[in-house]
């Protein structure tokens, strides 16, 4: 493809944007390449396609919405393109119209079934991947109809221990509507239901509504079909939408129509629909008794035929391999319940960060997502996720997810080192080829150690984790890829000690020039604080140094470099006690504010719990969070409405709290909060997988004010390690580790 290079084509498109008055693209990529370091390669194609689809969606938003806005849409919409409410974003300018506000839904599914449909805060039903919906109203014969997207009096529950439903209810006027979703299986086939529930002191209808949108916005419908005998809808010649009852009135209404909710009350009943533009609306219809509940089910197939891995009775039995948690904080229960079901969701076969925006994979997500699937106890999950590693390897070694993304080898040569380790299982010999050059792709990635430059001997610049920022020679990349050469040492160490002492070396290495440009930046910056690269000030992208002391713990935890790092982003970029990341995200993080927690916890510093309670004060009243939270109206404001890194995140946060691994022993009931000491009821936690073999914990508070901390473990060796128990608020043992054991802790004196 050489001979592309030689066509006149930056010619060809500066004269035709010159001709019809447009500023020359060529020059204007030029100047936004000169803001990121010179790099191989630009922003990931892949990004760059998602966002062409992202906002081909918005502009597709921007020529609807505004214009049909006596529509009923989805809870974003109504808030956000309303001038009353604290979500309004004025639009003048925007030439795409996309969901900056409320970028909030959950997913509901079955235990690997891909399909994962979404439920958004008012209980609005995507049932397939960017699809259209279906929602629940009540329309009176007189009065307002109850319209939970416009509803401010509606709350969500969810279930989360055995079968996982959401259930939404809406009050208004005399009115209640509980709409409740969830996935089972039909004969093998999974299908997603809807149970609308309503009740009503006046007469009136319970309607069912078909709606050519969703929370990104619209999603076409061109046709739709309500069989003979009225308890089906057909959309597209393709999906079907079962009815448990046939419907008493029926409507459909196109584009040029307006929505079907316009003509409820006036328009001729009419089976079948047509629309060009692909916005067909229709509406079920069915009589309610006066002052009485009454009930309807829909069924939608996620699939056409039974799908033989799909087991029944699969929640319960998903759910009793975890490692549990048992505490005194209901919140703080439901939130690591509930992220487990998210993990046990989304790891079909790959593991994807999202049910929807994120529905792809990144070798990035996936380590921290597998890693919190080892320490859940989820081990054939984790290492089914595994096995889809090798096939995204390249012949040079790279494990590629996106191009320019330069921590990927690091972090699955990590992840691997760690389900060894959590299993105590040695990988098997298929993996040797692929860990070899993986690790000597790093090895031979980085640049050279003798440039006369503060980026000698680093990973080149790439676009790394896209929170950072441009492009540019990132340690975040390098600390990932020294975690990684130090797991192929150690994968090597019984089978190639040759392969053993190359990587250690090359650790070493490594290690030493990210140390050499680290006070190049203390010179320069006047403090030890690690900022984004050696060539960034301190800002909000300094939160990916951090991965030097979490999750990879290659320095002590308290590295003045680390320690001033955490000081620097909580003075500087904290809001309402969590991580504000200004680049791109332009939201409150839960990940990253629990990245900051984890390092606070490593030094024993009581912030953590802080940081801890304003990350669980963020989550979804479903117990998720967004990939970023908007300051002002808690919904959210980038990425999937449900993000699974952040689920992961808790799960380890959590994890930590009660057992966590530090060199040769074992760190117990560091983060357990004091709080929770004085409740009657013992704290439990596990069984918990550790590099040591697995232990459960639990707490019972005496009579005499202290507590007493009892183990039982199933170490890999005979000889178990050492455990170091810091309960806050009580005097610090350390004991050495027998199968099963106990130890009385008396209460720090308060002089200390």
């Amino acid at each position: 493809m050489t001979w592309f290079k030689w066509l006149p084509w930056r010619y060809v498109v500066r004269y035709v944007a010159h001709k019809h008055g447009f500023i020359d693209p060529i020059a204007l990529l030029a100047k936004l390449h000169n803001f990121a370091q010179p790099s191989e390669v630009g922003e990931p194609i892949e990004l760059l396609r998602a966002g062409v689809v992202f906002h081909a969606r918005g502009l597709i938003n921007s020529r609807v919405i505004q214009h049909n806005l006596d529509w009923v849409w989805p809870y974003w919409i109504e808030r956000q393109f309303d001038p009353n409410d604290q979500s309004f974003i004025p639009r003048a300018f925007s030439i795409t119209h996309i969901n900056l506000t409320h970028r909030n839904w959950t997913a509901i599914g079955y235990p690997d079934c891909p399909e994962l449909p979404i439920v958004d805060p008012r209980g609005l039903l995507t049932p397939f991947l960017d699809s259209w919906s279906l929602d629940g109203w009540i329309m009176p014969e007189q009065g307002e109809c109850l319209l939970p997207s416009r509803s401010d009096n509606s709350q969500q529950d969810m279930i989360v221990a055995g079968d996982v439903s959401i259930t939404t209810t809406t009050h208004q006027q005399g009115m209640t509507l509980q709409n409740k979703a969830w996935v089972t299986l039909e004969e093998g086939i999974p299908v997603v239901k809807m149970q609308l529930r309503a009740k009503t002191d006046k007469a009136g209808y319970l309607v069912l509504a078909l709606r050519p949108q969703n929370p990104e916005g619209v999603s076409f419908i061109h046709k739709v079909a309500l069989n003979e005998q009225h308890n089906q809808w057909l959309v597209d010649n393709v999906k079907q939408i079962k009815f448990s009852r046939p419907a008493d009135r029926y409507h459909v209404s196109s584009y040029k129509q307006g929505d079907v909710y316009i003509h409820l009350a006036d328009a001729q009943q009419q089976t079948e629909g047509l629309c060009d533009v692909g916005m067909v609306t229709a509406a079920a219809l069915f009589k309610m008794p006066q002052n009485d509940w009454y009930e309807i089910e829909i069924t939608v197939p996620l699939s056409s035929a039974a799908q033989p891995q799909l087991q029944s009775g699969a929640w319960p039995a998903e759910q009793q391999k975890c490692c549990k948690l048992q505490c005194p904080d209901p919140h703080y229960q439901f939130l690591y319940d509930a992220a487990i079901n998210s993990l046990i969701l989304h790891s079909p076969e790959d593991v994807y960060p999202g049910p929807y925006t994120y529905k792809r994979f990144w070798f990035r997500d996936a380590a921290f997502i597998i890693h919190a699937l080892l320490c859940a106890g989820l081990t054939e999950r984790a290492a089914r996720a595994l096995q889809q590693f090798p096939a995204r390897q390249t012949l040079l070694g790279y494990f590629r997810s996106q191009e320019g993304e330069w921590d990927a080898n690091g972090e699955v040569l990590w992840i691997l080192q760690r389900y060894a380790e959590l299993t105590g299982r040695e990988l098997s010999s298929d993996w040797h080829s692929p860990l070899k050059k993986g690790a000597r792709w790093i090895i031979n990635k980085r640049l050279s150690d003798k440039l006369d430059a503060p980026h000698a001997g680093l990973l080149p610049a790439g676009f790394s984790a896209e929170h950072l920022g441009p492009n540019d020679y990132y340690y975040w990349d390098d600390f990932w890829g020294v975690a990684g050469l130090k797991a192929a040492a150690t994968l090597f160490k019984d089978v190639d000690p040759k392969l053993q002492q190359e990587f250690t070396e090359a650790a070493a290495d490594f290690s030493a020039a990210i140390d050499n440009s680290l006070q190049h930046c203390a010179k320069r910056l006047k403090r030890p604080g690690m900022p984004a690269s050696p060539y960034r000030r301190l800002d909000a992208g300094a939160i990916g140094s951090l991965a030097i002391g979490y999750p990879v713990q290659l320095c002590r935890p308290d590295d003045p470099r680390l320690l001033d790092t955490v000081e620097f982003l909580l003075k500087r970029c904290f809001v309402q006690d969590a991580f504000y990341q200004d680049m791109i995200h332009s939201g409150l993080n839960a990940y990253l504010t629990l990245h900051v927690a984890q390092i606070l916890l490593r030094n024993n510093d009581p912030r953590y719990l802080v940081l801890m309670d304003a990350v669980a004060g963020l989550a979804s009243p479903t117990g998720q969070w967004p990939e970023a939270i908007h300051p002002g109206t808690g919904g959210g404001c980038m990425g999937d409405g449900h993000h699974i890194w952040a689920a992961a995140e808790w799960l380890l946060m959590v994890r930590n709290c009660f057992v966590r691994e530090e060199n040769e022993h074992l760190v117990l009931a560091a983060g357990v909060p004091e709080r929770w000491l004085h409740s009657e009821s013992a704290i439990c936690f596990g069984p918990a997988p550790t590099r040591f073999g697995s232990i459960s914990l639990t707490i019972r508070q005496q009579q005499d004010e202290g507590v007493v901390l009892e183990w039982q473990a199933d170490w890999h060796n005979a000889e178990g390690p050492e455990l170091e128990i810091c309960l806050p608020g009580y005097q610090a043992l350390s004991v050495t580790a027998a199968k099963t054991g106990n130890v009385h802790l008396k209460k720090r004196s308060s002089s200390k």
